[in-house]
């Protein structure tokens, strides 16, 4: 099968992340999406940490609630130990599923930053990525540059629209007082 990977801390999951699932599973070729809990980014707030739990529990639910996505929500990294690097996760999924074929998803904005990332050129040539929209990017312009240096690189930009919304956007607005829900995945149901 052909696996989309699709990582993140997820806090919380929204409708941008439910339109790029859909079109990974519905619109794309892959047999399956997996939603990988991060329960801590090398390059995000430490504090990510302590709620992974509660993020995996909150994922599952909200993935629940649509019966028809292919989505499986992964707890790997939960038992994996830090650092959580993506590479030591698509690794520790080829070993778990020596059939399947893996691809990593991520949003342009991971794209332009790919060159920190620990193996990416080991990312981008053995494993691939599926990049999707993310504003101000220029995902054709990242993926011809990277291209250019390494030959070898698997870079398929997705043609899925952009949803104009942040996780980081609806903590602020939430702790502001304000009314997300028609945002969230799970519409709120919390």
């Amino acid at each position: 099968m052909r696996i989309a990977v699709y990582p993140g801390s997820f806090d919380p999951l929204h409708r941008g992340h439910l339109a790029i699932m859909e079109h990974l599973t519905a619109d794309r070729d892959f047999d399956m999406a997996y939603l990988v809990i991060s329960p801590q980014s090398p390059f995000k707030d430490p504090s990510k940490a302590d709620s992974a739990e509660r993020r995996y529990r909150d994922a599952v639910a909200a993935v629940a609630l649509h019966p028809d996505l292919k989505v499986r929500v992964e707890d790997i990294e939960l038992g994996m130990e830090a650092p959580h690097y993506t590479i030591r996760t698509l690794d520790a999924l080829k070993c778990r599923e020596p059939g399947n074929e893996f691809t990593l998803v991520m949003g342009a904005d991971n794209l332009a930053g790919i060159r920190g990332w620990k193996e990416y050129v080991r990312i981008l040539c053995e494993y691939g990525i599926a990049v999707y929209p993310r504003k101000p990017y220029d995902a054709a312009a990242l993926r011809e540059s990277l291209c250019r240096e390494i030959p070898e690189a698997r870079i398929e930009i997705l043609d899925a629209g952009t949803v104009d919304i942040s996780s980081t956007r609806i903590r602020e607005a939430m702790a502001a007082g304000e009314d997300m829900s028609a945002w969230l995945m799970d519409g709120g149901s919390k």
